[in-house]
């Protein structure tokens, strides 16, 4: 069944979990954003502070410049969840 998107999260690749969304609000929910060019300003400011880091010296070149977050439509579900196109429903269990 395809559904569609009406947010954007930002995700991360793991080695355990796979495709996981990375930001999580004060009650364990995901951060959604209501468009992909606000979810691309959020990944585009933290790579901004980590260049920012390393020419303050407090972080290195590589780690500054690796950037591993990406954006994905999700489709909200009640109280907050969201599921992606894969299936992949957060929070879950072990989040």
């Amino acid at each position: 069944m395809t559904r569609k998107a009406d947010a954007f999260c930002i995700y991360i690749d793991t080695s355990f979990q796979g495709p996981v969304a990375i930001e999580r609000d004060e009650h364990e929910m995901p951060v959604v954003y209501p468009t992909r060019e606000e979810a691309e300003r959020e990944i585009a400011e933290v790579c901004i502070e980590r260049l920012r880091q390393f020419l303050a010296g407090e972080r290195d070149f590589a780690d500054a410049i690796t950037v591993e977050e990406y954006v994905v439509p999700v489709t909200m579900l009640p109280a907050g969840a969201i599921i992606d196109e894969d299936g992949n429903i957060f929070p879950r269990e072990g989040w």
